[in-house]
């Protein structure tokens, strides 16, 4: 048994009532098998960040279930085979929350008297300069914000801040965040480019 994430994408024109008779209808499948329905959050009706089968919005559910790997193949064809549910994501749960918030680290008593002199020598750097996080090897570094302890895939917010106009993600070395947090963002915006959260290109680009 291990927990899962799933995202939903209905038709927006579903009401709340059969988007719940969709869902009771797919998680039976897993529940038969011995799984647990941890936790159901429903977004309702958002806009797309693009297009998917010429619907401009839809109707986001995220859950959270414990099932067995086995399940899944029969839970996923099943949803494939509903034309209302025009896409789904099923993935790993690292923590992640079902909204659309990533967790950040507390800050530290005193933390901004700390490396005075670290700061000085940064105070010429322009205002408009991508935002920074904690880097490798402990370092402490300047940054707008708590440190993001976990990166959530769907908080378009957190993961704008990594993009360029173009679409294109910042590279570690404008944004001093680690190997590990860059492979995080790299899988994070895809997943949130496939649930159409965030566009490939801004819209002035296309």
């Amino acid at each position: 048994m291990r927990l899962y994430e799933v995202v939903y994408i209905f038709d927006a024109t579903l009401e709340e009532d059969g988007v719940n008779a969709k869902l009771e209808k797919f998680h039976t499948i897993l529940t038969n098998d011995g799984a647990e329905v941890v936790a159901v959050d429903h977004w309702g009706a958002r806009q797309l960040a693009y297009p998917i089968a010429n619907h401009g919005s839809g109707y986001y559910v995220v859950a959270h279930l414990e099932a067995p790997a086995e399940a899944l193949p029969e839970f996923e064809r099943i949803i494939k085979l509903d034309e209302e549910c025009l896409r789904y994501l099923v993935v790993l749960n690292e923590g992640e929350p079902t909204t659309g918030l990533s967790l950040v680290a507390e800050p530290r008593p005193g933390a901004e008297n700390e490396d005075e002199d670290e700061d000085e020598e940064e105070e010429d750097d322009d205002d408009d300069s991508p935002p920074e996080f904690q880097g490798g090897r402990g370092r402490r570094r300047r940054h707008e914000g708590p440190a993001v302890t976990l990166l959530n895939y769907k908080d378009v917010s957190t993961l704008s801040r990594f993009l360029t106009e173009g679409g294109k993600i910042l590279p570690r070395r404008t944004t001093k965040v680690s190997s590990r947090f860059q492979r995080q963002l790299g899988t994070a915006v895809k997943r949130a480019r496939y649930l159409s959260l965030i566009p490939y290109v801004r819209d002035h680009e296309v």
